[in-house]
C-alpha cells in the first residue's frame, strides 16, 4: 500500500518557537491555513482511501480541506501526536530547544533507549506510532494520508524505512510530504520526500523559528530552525 506522511501546516507555536507537543495543541495560524488549502490541488489525483490524523487539533485543521473534497472522515490516533517534550514543553529557550532536538538526534543515531528529560524513550515513541500505523493499515486501504508531525515523521521513517531520502537531519516544513509504500508486515521504501510544502515555496516561512520541525542536528551552534511540531 502507499503511505503519505503529511506534516501539518504552520501554528502559533511554529511562529514563537515554543516546544509545543501537549494535547490540544495551538492552531493553525492564516499561512498554516493556506497551506492546508494548498494541499488539496497538491494531491489533486492522487488515490487516497482514508486519512488519519493525531489527536493535536493541528493536524485535523490541516486534514480538514482535503478530507472535506474526498468527502471522507478523518481518523484520530492519539500514537500518531508529536514526540513528547517532557521537560522542555512550551518552552523556547536555546536549553529547551537544544535539549529536544540533540535527544532526538541521539536517537536517531541509533540510542533507542535514550529518554527525553520527562518524556518518552526512542523505544517507546516507536511501539506506539507503529501501532497507529498498524490500525491506520486495515484490510482494503491501498493509500492512506497520514497527518502527522515532523520530528515524529523523521524519527520514525527512519527506524522504519529504506531508500534514498533527503539528509534525515535536516528540517521538514510545514505541509512537507514523505511518501512511503510497503506494509506493516513487510517494511516500507521511500519513494519521495519532499521537505517543502507540497502547495509550493511560496508557502515556506523561512523566519518562523519552529524547532519541531527543524534540523535535527545537536552542534555547538544554535540549531537552526528556520527549516521546518
Amino acid at each position: 500500500m502507499r503511505l503519505l506522511l503529511l506534516r501539518h501546516g504552520q501554528t502559533h507555536s511554529n511562529v514563537s518557537g515554543a516546544l509545543d507537543t501537549a494535547f490540544p495543541g495551538a492552531s493553525l495560524t492564516d499561512l498554516g491555513r493556506r497551506q492546508a488549502d494548498a494541499v488539496v490541488q497538491a494531491l489533486a489525483g492522487t488515490s487516497i482511501d482514508t486519512i488519519a490524523v493525531s489527536n493535536l487539533l493541528r493536524t485535523a485543521e490541516t486534514a480538514h480541506p482535503i478530507a472535506t473534497e474526498l468527502t471522507l472522515t478523518p481518523v484520530e490516533h492519539d500514537g500518531l501526536r508529536e514526540i513528547t517534550a517532557g521537560d522542555f514543553e512550551m518552552r523556547a529557550d536555546e536549553e529547551a530547544v537544544f535539549g529536544f532536538l540533540g535527544t532526538i538526534a541521539d536517537w536517531l543515531d541509533g540510542d533507542l533507549d535514550l529518554r527525553m528529560p520527562g518524556g518518552e524513550t526512542c523505544t517507546e515513541f516507536l511501539a506506539r506510532y507503529d501501532d497507529a500505523i498498524a490500525r491506520v493499515c486495515t484490510d482494503g486501504v491501498a493509500a492512506a494520508l497520514v497527518v502527522s508531525h515532523g520530528a515524529a515523521i523523521r524519527t520514525w521513517v527512519t527506524h522504519r524505512a529504506s531508500g534514498e531520502h533527503a539528509p534525515i537531519h535536516e528540517g521538514l516544513h510545514n505541509t512537507g510530504c514523505i511518501v512511503l509504500d510497503g506494509s506493516p508486515e513487510e517494511g516500507w521504501t521511500i519513494v519521495a520526500w519532499d521537505r517543502e510544502p507540497i502547495g509550493g515555496d511560496w508557502l515556506d516561512d523561512e523566519q518562523a523559528p519552529d524547532p519541531t520541525g527543524g534540523d535535527l542536528d545537536p552542534d555547538d551552534e544554535v540549531p537552526d530552525q528556520s527549516s521546518g511540531s
